[in-house]
């Protein structure tokens, strides 16, 4: 696979979920917790899906998977326990041209998920391969250095290029980057010398 990061706007996403156990539930609160329209299929729902099911809209049709499910999907997840099934949902979602990741099988899939760090605007994920639990660990390792101060970072700088962006010529913004931005930035947030460099522009 020749992969392709992408950050996509969660809410724009009509996600569906084929599957009602442990792996589906994780997949299905990743998509939830960003936003997108879950819908999710299965004969049996996990008792932590349905307790996903009561913090998050998510719709639960429990019965077998149809082709049908697929509908509107924007992206699929087939994570059943059965390997028959996951491939049978894979195959309607290529036919419909939708995005499709395979729980058992990533390569019959057009995307894999990654592992996710978040710290309020900062996103970053991890793929290692195909081994999740190598991309879990390494995500925890990043996780201890980009924390929340560059939380707090990231939303004083995108308040400052807001403001800067606004201005009359815009080119207040330039001038900003190129002093909160320099290549000392992380060594400023991590210090605390940031919280005062960026005072002074606010």
């Amino acid at each position: 696979m020749s992969a392709l990061p992408v950050v996509l706007e969660g809410s724009a996403v009509t996600a569906l979920v084929v599957g009602g156990g442990a792996v589906a539930t994780r997949k299905a609160r990743a998509l939830a917790e960003a936003g997108a329209a879950v819908r999710v299929v299965a004969p049996e729902m996990s008792a932590a899906m349905r307790a996903l099911a009561a913090s998050f809209p998510l719709a639960l049709v429990e019965r077998a998977y149809e082709p049908g499910d697929v509908a509107d999907a924007t992206l699929v997840i087939a994570a059943t326990s059965s390997r028959a099934v996951n491939a049978r949902v894979a195959a309607d979602a290529h036919r419909l041209r939708r995005l499709v990741n395979v729980a058992d099988a990533p390569e019959e899939g057009s995307f894999v998920t990654a592992a996710v760090h978040r710290a309020g605007d900062l996103v970053i994920s991890v793929s290692a391969g195909g081994v999740p639990g190598a991309a879990a660990r390494i995500r925890d390792a990043i996780a201890l250095r980009f924390d929340a101060r560059y939380a707090s970072a990231l939303a004083a700088l995108a308040a400052v290029r807001r403001r800067a962006l606004g201005a009359p010529g815009g080119a207040a913004w330039s001038e900003g980057a190129q002093a909160l931005l320099g290549a000392d930035f992380c060594a400023a947030v991590e210090s605390g010398a940031f919280e005062e460099r960026v005072a002074a522009w606010r």
